[in-house]
Formats: structure tokens, C-alpha cells, sequence
């Protein structure tokens, strides 16, 4: 069993795996960057070391730092949340090197899954539908415009490696891929240090549903049913609900067998998810999976009653799932905001420090926070600074929740996105269940920007 672990970590995620910790009796040891010093987190921990600067190759990448401080502290795992080397192969793969348990699956799937093209070939050998388009990383842009023009504009052009939309675009036309390729290709490489593109279609007024699951080392996976995640900018998710109300009870099955099919086509353990697109007609196609616990975790666990965070300990400690397919049951409805130090119309970062901070408290209301009053919200990282979950015994009662939750969320000092949520969430076509991923530009933006 886990005693001890290092948090390779920072922010809410850092908090919210030291809760669990605490609950499960394992210590924890937290890293932090010199920018983080004062953070909640590193009070929060049995012990905190520091990484190095402010920037992320000197603290939260610094994997020979990350396991020289795992081996002084002698801790017998590493958690490492999600972001930064959550989904690092080489990472996961100095770890077993060392003898340090990484808490999430093997180096090697997290490698296959860590290629989208890699992905998509396994997944369309294991039967489980692909977005159609290129097999094979596409090397230049006469290529890429051949391909576009077999399939059918609009496409994706997108980076085969990395995430948080860097390296995606939709293009409409043989100038507006030549003009996108290079760029993409281009920026992808200084992310990722793989400047590999592919293409494949666009599906039209797409949803983007994912599936929860679990997987142990004895040959058993369950999923946890879907969360919906259309409502995005810049390619990212701001807000999440489980379940979904657009999927009927039929695709809900048939997506989370596809999801366990998945998982099993690569040995797949721990926590993981399986995303897909979803179309008007409720086809689903394999987008991609991420090895590691997501941002919007809390929502499943608000509406299974089980602890995502708890369930990566005990598959890590080598523990069987105590949980069948059958035993796991939707119960109730809800939905994560993410609070985001950023302007809400432009979306661009706003860090400085928070003068006050007030957060709304409630039966049916979650916190999961990375800051305090008098937190200085730097430049450095990511800029989501919190989430809110509300849930409620239906959809309904769930935005009324949070419409209610938002109103009294006070963040002062900076700007935050609460003023987009609180519009977001009281659209009539969100209450009506319209959130498909173009929502922010086809309602929010033409709404806060007429």
C-alpha cells in the first residue's frame, strides 16, 4: 500500500489529491516553484521542497529535480496530476527505471495514446470509430491540401502530439490550410518538440462527450458514464456537466463499451479518459484518450459517489476494483465552472494579486481551490485558479445552482471569467441543452459583443 507520495504538481489539483491523501492516511510530500512559495498547497503538504524558478522548465519539468526529491524524501509513489508531466512518457518511464511507481498506466501507453496518429490507429484496428482522415502524419502542406480535398472541407488540421488546442485549426479552403500548415507544424515542434501533423474531417455541430473509466491490473475496467464538455474557447473546456442531455440511453452504452474497448486494446490502467465527438445524429468518433485524472473529475464523482482520486491509489497499490459495471449508477446532475484569471471577453490572461476573495457555500456546492486572499495569480502557469461545481437532482436544478453559485463568487483584485460563466449559464440556449463545441462563438460572444 501507498504511504507516501509526491505530488508532481501544483494549484487546485495539488489540493485536491492532498485531500484524498489525508483521507487515505498517506503523507505527502509537495514540490513547488519559487512563484509558488506561498501557495496553498505547499501549506497543505507533510513536506515541500523546492524545484527552481518561476518558469516551468526550472521547477514542474524538471524531472531529474522531480525524481532526485522523490528518492531524498523516499516516497513510494509519484502523482502526477494532470498537465506538466502527467502524460510524458519519458517521464512515467524514468520512474519505473527508479522503482518509483508512477500513479497512472505504463510509460509505453501513455506513449501510444500520447500520439494521436498512434491512437487513432489502434483504436480503428479495435473497432472503436475514428473521425475520418489521414493515418499517418501528413509531411507537407501539398499533402495536407490533397487529403483536405479527398475528404471534404472543412477539416482539422492538428498536431499529433500535446493538447490545449496548440497545433488545431479548422480550415475551410486550399489558401487557409496552405497559410495554417506550416504555422501549426511550426508551433507544434517548439511544444511538443514534434512538429507532426494530420488532418481529418470536421464534424459538423460536434459535441464533445467523454468517458470516465477505471482499470486495474487484473484485467478489470468499468467507466463511470459521460461528461459533456462542448462549451470551450480557445479549444479548451469551461464548463462540464454529467451526464450529458443530449445522448440517449442506448449511444450512453454503447459509448462507455466503446470507452472500455478502448481501454482494453492497449492494457490500459489506473484513471483515464476516452473523448469523443459526437454528431447531430448521436454517431460518436474516437477523438482521444488522456491518460491521467482530468480537470473535470469532480463532476463524475458528484453524480457515482466515487472518488476518482482514491480509485488511482488503490489500482496503483495493486488493489482489484471493488466496483462492478452493474454497481455503477447516475445519480443526480452536475456541472463544473472553471474561474479563470482572464479577461472574459478576450479571453487573455489577467494575473496580479487577488485583494479578496469570497467563495459561496451550500449543500450541493464543491470547491476545488488553488488560491487565497492576498495570492499573488502569476504569469507563469495556466491561468485557472479554481473550480465550481454544483450539483443538483436534475439539470435543472443544477444550473439554478450554479447561476446562484456564480452570483455570489467574489474574486477582487484581478479579472476573472465569472461574468462569461454567468452568461454562459443562463443562455436559454444552454438551459436548452443546444451545447454544441461552437457555442462560446455562435451565442457568448455574439451576445457580450453586439
Amino acid at each position: 500500500m501507498i504511504k507516501k507520495v509526491l505530488i508532481a504538481n501544483r494549484g487546485e489539483i495539488a489540493t485536491r489529491i492532498i485531500r484524498t491523501c489525508k483521507e487515505m492516511g498517506i503523507e505527502t510530500v509537495a514540490v513547488y516553484s519559487e512563484a509558488d512559495k506561498d501557495a496553498p498547497f505547499v501549506m497543505m503538504a507533510d513536506e515541500s521542497f523546492l524545484l527552481g524558478g518561476p518558469r516551468v522548465n526550472e521547477s514542474y519539468l524538471n524531472v531529474d529535480k522531480l525524481l532526485s526529491i522523490a528518492k531524498e524524501s523516499q516516497v513510494d509513489a509519484i502523482h502526477p496530476g494532470y498537465g506538466f508531466l502527467s502524460e510524458n512518457g519519458m517521464f512515467a518511464e524514468k520512474c519505473e527505471e527508479e522503482s518509483i511507481p508512477f500513479i497512472g498506466p505504463t510509460s509505453q501507453v501513455i506513449k501510444q495514446m500520447g500520439s494521436k496518429i498512434a491512437a487513432r490507429k489502434i483504436m480503428d484496428k479495435a473497432g472503436v470509430p475514428v473521425v475520418p482522415g489521414t493515418m499517418e502524419a501528413v509531411p507537407t502542406t501539398e499533402e495536407a491540401i490533397e487529403v483536405a480535398n479527398k475528404i471534404g472541407y472543412p477539416v482539422m488540421l492538428k498536431a499529433s502530439l500535446g493538447g490545449g488546442g496548440i497545433g488545431m485549426q479548422v480550415v475551410h479552403s486550399d489558401d487557409e490550410l496552405q497559410q495554417a500548415f506550416e504555422q501549426n507544424a511550426k508551433r507544434a515542434k517548439t511544444f511538443f518538440g514534434d512538429g507532426s501533423m494530420f488532418v481529418e474531417k470536421k464534424v459538423d455541430n460536434a459535441r464533445h462527450i467523454e468517458i470516465q473509466i477505471l482499470a486495474d491490473h487484473h484485467g478489470n475496467v468499468v467507466h463511470l458514464y459521460e461528461r459533456e464538455c462542448s462549451i470551450q474557447r480557445r479549444n479548451q473546456k469551461v464548463i462540464e456537466e454529467a451526464p450529458s442531455s443530449f445522448i440517449t440511453q442506448r449511444t450512453r452504452e454503447a459509448m462507455g463499451e466503446a470507452a472500455v474497448k478502448a481501454a482494453k486494446a492497449v492494457n490500459y490502467t489506473n484513471a483515464g479518459t476516452v473523448e469523443f465527438l459526437v454528431d447531430e445524429e448521436e454517431n460518436f468518433y474516437f477523438l482521444e484518450m488522456n491518460t491521467r485524472v482530468q480537470v473535470e473529475h469532480p463532476i463524475t464523482e458528484e453524480i457515482t459517489g466515487i472518488d476518482i482520486v482514491k480509485q488511482q491509489f488503490l489500482i496503483a497499490s495493486g488493489k482489484s476494483l471493488a466496483i462492478t459495471q452493474d454497481e455503477i449508477n447516475i445519480n443526480g446532475h452536475a456541472i463544473e465552472a472553471r474561474i479563470y484569471a482572464e479577461d472574459p471577453i478576450t479571453f487573455f490572461p489577467s494575473p496580479g494579486q487577488i485583494s479578496k476573495l469570497s467563495v459561496p457555500e451550500g449543500k450541493n456546492i464543491r470547491h476545488e481551490l488553488g488560491v487565497t486572499d492576498n495570492y499573488q495569480v502569476t504569469p507563469f502557469y495556466d491561468p485557472m485558479i479554481a473550480k465550481l461545481i454544483v450539483k443538483g437532482k436534475d439539470r435543472e436544478e443544477a444550473i439554478q445552482g450554479m447561476s446562484k453559485a456564480l452570483e455570489n463568487y467574489l474574486v477582487e483584485g484581478i479579472k476573472t471569467n465569472i461574468p462569461m460563466l454567468q452568461t454562459v449559464i443562463n443562455h436559454e440556449q444552454f438551459k436548452a441543452g443546444n451545447t454544441q463545441i461552437s457555442f462560446v462563438e455562435e451565442f457568448y460572444l455574439t451576445t457580450v459583443k453586439k
